[in-house]
């Protein structure tokens, strides 16, 4: 008879911190690469953010290293990720998420026929992307005009809704484009976005299939799971915005073939990558500031465990995770935060939700400090309510 792990919150918490370089940070040297990987990439719609994602699992990165690693030395790469959100990726990775993306599988359009794409459209516009991004940075605008050209004046009607404007109708597959590798962000050129090729061969276009298999999906959540697990397949399919029932299905044909295993997560059935069950025996310790949208609040599961008591009012947004900054307090959520920044200097105000101890309120005044240390500002500590909502 098999023996079923038994794990409890404290015991998961404390090696998700671990794993994500939260319980202590990455040593000198570690590649910000190597970071990101271990967070299962860095949600970066606002780039700072990420930026301080990165920074505060290291002890010494600022945003300058990140940018370096983005930018210069591209080992990382900015991109639609899960969720069809723009995340940071390392680029030696980028083949294993672009088929993992490229699996889940999609909805019905939510634009009515006349504005939506057929799949052979769809099928078109994706090419002419990859042929006008090749060894080039174009704008938005630049990139419309050579989609156009290669496939037809339907691709640049601007009939799609979005903020109170009309987007080209091509623009419907710009995530997509993400997932396939065929497109990542370049440098902004002045205050526009740019987009160009991802410096990764193999990872778009018509080898894509390549990397498609069951086991390289499976191989992706094995990697979820060693990072948040343990989970269930509707954990996994909410961090990715996926069906649940495909998700359940992937689970199910991953646990058959002996890749992940069965575990008592709190008394409710969860998954973890077959033969990883050690966990931590000492719960995790400390104080840390985590920015809008940070991976580990994203995906750590159950939430309500993550957001115990009044956090889960104060910290969420109608249930939805990231949308203020979080202090954690061992290894939970135990308060808001928010910093403005005017010139060298950057004022922090963290909002406590518990009465912090003596060791707990030092911990916060180095964490503020590395957060400015981060952002390259002198940052300065005001401890009292946060006043703006969320996203501010």
């Amino acid at each position: 008879m098999t023996t079923i792990s038994k794990i409890t919150w404290d015991a998961a918490s404390a090696r998700r911190t671990q794993r994500q370089f939260l319980a202590g940070p990455a040593g000198d040297g570690t590649p910000v690469a190597e970071v990101v990987g271990a967070m299962m990439g860095a949600h970066a719609q606002v780039l700072s953010a990420a930026e301080v994602s990165v920074g505060v699992r290291t002890s010494g990165l600022t945003r300058a290293d990140v940018r370096t690693a983005l930018w210069d030395e591209r080992s990382l790469v900015r991109t639609y990720g899960p969720r069809g959100t723009v995340h940071l990726l390392p680029a030696r990775e980028l083949p294993l998420w672009s088929a993992a993306l490229t699996a889940v599988p999609t909805g019905p359009s939510p634009f009515p026929p006349d504005v939506r794409l057929t799949e052979e459209q769809a099928a078109q516009v994706m090419a002419a992307i990859g042929e006008a991004l090749e060894d080039t940075c174009l704008t938005l605008d630049e990139l419309t005009e050579e989609i156009v050209a290669r496939t037809g004046p339907w691709a640049g009607d601007r009939v799609m809704p979005a903020f109170q404007d009309l987007w080209p109708r091509w623009r419907q597959v710009l995530h997509r484009a993400g997932w396939a590798g065929t497109l990542c962000f370049g440098p902004n050129r002045g205050r526009k976005v740019t987009y160009t090729r991802p410096p990764v061969a193999g990872a778009a276009g018509g080898t894509r299939g390549a990397f498609g298999s069951g086991e390289t999906l499976g191989a992706f959540v094995r990697r979820y799971l060693y990072a948040y697990g343990p989970a269930t397949p509707q954990h996994f399919a909410k961090w990715l915005a996926a069906p649940t029932g495909w998700a359940g299905t992937v689970f199910r044909e991953l646990a058959a073939a002996g890749g992940i295993e069965e575990v008592d997560f709190e008394g409710k059935r969860a998954w973890v990558a077959s033969g990883d069950t050690d966990f931590p025996d000492e719960p995790v310790r400390g104080v840390r500031m985590l920015p809008y949208f940070d991976a580990y609040v994203i995906a750590a599961q159950p939430r309500e465990r993550l957001f115990p008591g009044a956090a889960y009012e104060r910290a969420l947004a109608g249930g939805q995770a990231g949308n203020y900054p979080v202090l954690l307090v061992d290894g939970v959520v135990a308060g808001v935060w928010h910093q403005r920044r005017q010139g060298r200097r950057t004022t922090v105000t963290v909002e406590p939700l518990v009465r912090l101890t003596a060791r707990q309120e030092r911990d916060l005044g180095e964490q503020v400090e590395r957060v400015g240390e981060v952002l390259e500002a002198k940052a300065e500590l005001v401890v009292g309510e946060v006043r703006v909502g969320p996203h501010a």
